[in-house]
């Protein structure tokens, strides 16, 4: 998509070609993106696609063995509407509040393949958990009396399974979950205790979660740290109350955000998973293997959308100032885990066939210069009223930013 292509030759965004460009502006769900902005009724908004979606679960699907569960992550986008489209598609939930649970009971999800995980849960959320039937992932033995003492009072089983802080990192991800000291999960050296003490209040255990990070583009890394978990959970199953019927082996499939960085081959993670499957058809034949993925099903099927309000030049640099910025789209701005600020791909769409390139930032309105959601950009030229999009930002976009920071209006969100 050359609108929204680099003109230097410094490294490149991966061509963001799930949307089509049609006379210099961009296509989200079948409709030019000003006729979406005129039916939405204000800027700026997040707009998600669901044949894009549904296409990536389709992918997905076609990649991985048919007896690996596939569940949504729900934290990476929560918008009801798209939960509901996604309840679905996928074989689970999985949630990590108390919250994030109403919304996917509201949606339709079973509460048998919903999972709930969290590091600090309250002692209202588990009861809410038993009470729903949801399967709760342990991460402290503080919550076993809890959980238990509430079967106790429902007359309803609590289900379990041990979140574990496994004894390796997931290579080459952009945050790391587990391996050495974390706040997430029970260190895997420290379980068997705890796995007496499941047996002893009688709950009802299920099996293990293990995610040892997030955001990864090396395949190799993901079967590695999927063998690892495999094996990690095989060998704690021995010392379990009950028979694994549950294996959470996380997630980390990442999306290409910058410059430089390539989709992920998802043959090989489909290979390896085919093996795991083959090995726990002998040794856990009543488990069932399940792969969490949030980022990788929703980020790449949306885009933030911005309206530029003014051309500013300062000292010979271009500044567009949009309605947006970083309190509705945080991570995009570079102040949501990244070391060292990179931008996500963007465009400017527009109607007038304008063809000239310039190098641009785009800004928001807070008094901060921390609300950049482009940086020195090359760009189509624009002008007051061209709409400014950042791609990749169906993942940890409105619910992942301050979007009461100065009193601005909250974004919107629509599914199309």
């Amino acid at each position: 998509m050359s609108e929204s292509a680099p003109v230097s030759n410094k490294p490149v965004h991966a061509p963001m070609a799930q949307f089509p460009v049609e006379g210099g502006e961009l296509i989200v769900g079948g409709q030019p993106l000003s006729r979406l902005a005129a039916r939405v009724g204000q800027t700026p908004f997040y707009a998600y696609d669901r044949g894009l979606l549904r296409q990536r679960v389709a992918q997905l699907r076609a990649a991985l063995p048919a007896a690996i569960k596939l569940h949504y992550a729900m934290k990476a986008n929560p918008m009801p509407a798209l939960v509901g489209l996604m309840a679905g598609l996928v074989d689970g939930i999985d949630v990590a509040s108390g919250g994030e649970l109403k919304v996917a009971l509201d949606a339709g999800a079973d509460p048998a393949e919903i999972s709930f995980a969290g590091p600090a849960k309250r002692d209202s959320e588990l009861r809410q958990s038993v009470a729903a039937g949801v399967l709760v992932n342990v991460e402290s033995a503080r919550e076993l009396p809890v959980l238990a003492e509430a079967s106790q009072a429902l007359g309803l089983p609590a289900r379990v399974a041990l979140r574990v802080n496994p004894d390796y990192e997931l290579k080459g991800s952009g945050m790391k979950m587990g391996g050495g000291p974390k706040q997430f999960g029970i260190d895997a050296e420290a379980l068997g205790p705890v796995l007496a003490e499941v047996g002893r209040l009688g709950l009802a255990f299920e099996g293990f979660h293990l995610f040892a990070g997030s955001q990864n583009l090396k395949a190799e890394s993901i079967c590695e740290a999927q063998l690892k978990s495999y094996e990690l959970a095989l060998r704690l199953a021995e010392q379990a109350p009950a028979p694994l019927k549950f294996l959470n082996l996380g997630g980390g499939f990442g999306i290409p955000y910058f410059p430089g960085e390539a989709p992920l081959e998802l043959a090989p993670i489909g290979a390896n998973l085919q093996a795991l499957v083959e090995r726990a058809a002998r040794d856990l034949p009543q488990a069932s293997l399940v792969i969490e993925l949030g980022r990788y099903l929703v980020g790449e099927a949306g885009v933030y959308v911005a309206r530029v309000l003014d051309r500013k030049i300062s000292r010979g640099q271009v500044y567009l100032l949009t309605d947006g910025g970083l309190h509705h789209h945080l991570s995009a701005s570079g102040n949501f885990g990244q070391v060292i600020r990179k931008n996500y791909p963007a465009m400017l769409s527009q109607n007038r066939g304008e063809t000239r390139r310039e190098s641009a930032s785009v800004v928001g309105p807070l008094c901060t210069p921390l609300d950049l959601l482009a940086d020195k950009m090359e760009l189509t030229a624009a002008e007051p009223g061209d709409l400014a999009v950042i791609f990749q930002s169906g993942a940890y976009g409105a619910s992942a930013s301050p979007q009461d920071f100065l009193g601005h209006a909250r974004v919107v969100e629509v599914l199309l």
